[in-house]
């Protein structure tokens, strides 16, 4: 058995388990963790919990961060932001078509990665030329989505709330216009796409609640017997689970599930 701990990097990121060894962790506290990239600075968001690992390799939790980390982060999160500034430089002196929005560097310094959006592929050969010029560390660049970077930047969305993604997500599900057509939603795509220009995240939510909702409901153009009379659906209320009927003399009645007999 392996006392396992789950250890998260950024905020609302995703969370890795560590091999916690005899470590006493809390909630919340800073640790000094062993990652392939190198050392890392991370947070205790699960404390420590007995598993059975035996086909899992786990990095270790180092340590309890020290002040001595404390004070090195600072000097990282320094070092992070004048290489964001410098590298913009040279991007714009080599005119190179993409957005260079995070520096990360691993705790014992030994590489920069940089984070960037663009519409195709870049040739930054002689972009890294110049950073390992500059900082003589191992560089590597690293293309995300424009999901990403809303992520990482933050902001509030049309819901008036915190974005999703920088908030609680940790990983992005996929996302299809079918959707928002099962939640009976506008198609119009100022309606249904997030600051990112892409889908709603929040479209995911509750697609599968739709789903499960709409399998009960008569579909569209269905013919339908009431007490009122016979007629054909129009319109669906999935939350509701009521329908609305146009009867044969063209009136409209909105009916729940129970009051309608499909007819022949």
């Amino acid at each position: 058995m392996t006392q396992v701990t789950g250890i998260r990097f950024k905020p609302a990121g995703k969370i890795y388990d560590f091999d916690s060894q005899d470590l006493v962790l809390e909630m919340d506290d800073r640790v000094i963790v062993e990652t392939e990239q190198g050392l890392g600075f991370g947070v205790v968001v699960k404390p420590p919990e007995k598993t059975d690992t035996s086909a899992r390799n786990l990095k270790q939790v180092i340590r309890v961060a020290t002040r001595d980390d404390f004070v090195r982060r600072q000097e990282l999160m320094a070092l992070e932001a004048e290489a964001h500034a410098f590298c913009n430089q040279c991007i714009n002196k080599l005119n190179l078509q993409m957005n260079l929005f995070c520096v990360e560097s691993t705790f014992d310094r030994n590489k920069l990665t940089f984070f960037y959006t663009a519409d195709g592929r870049v040739d930054f050969r002689q972009l890294i030329k110049l950073l390992v010029k500059e900082y003589n560390l191992r560089i590597e660049m690293r293309q995300v989505g424009i999901r990403n970077l809303s992520k990482h930047c933050g902001g509030i969305g049309k819901c008036g709330r915190e974005f999703c993604c920088s908030s609680f997500m940790h990983n992005f599900e996929p996302i299809s216009i079918k959707m928002a057509k099962e939640q009976g939603l506008s198609l119009n795509p100022t309606k249904i796409s997030g600051v990112c220009g892409r889908l709603m995240c929040c479209l995911t939510f509750e697609n599968q609640t739709y789903q499960h909702l709409k399998k009960q409901m008569p579909r569209m153009g269905k013919p339908l017997t009431l007490a009122q009379g016979k007629g054909k659906v129009i319109r669906q209320n999935i939350l509701k689970q009521t329908v609305t009927v146009r009867m044969d003399d063209h009136t409209e009645i909105e009916a729940a599930l129970s009051d309608i007999q499909p007819t022949d």
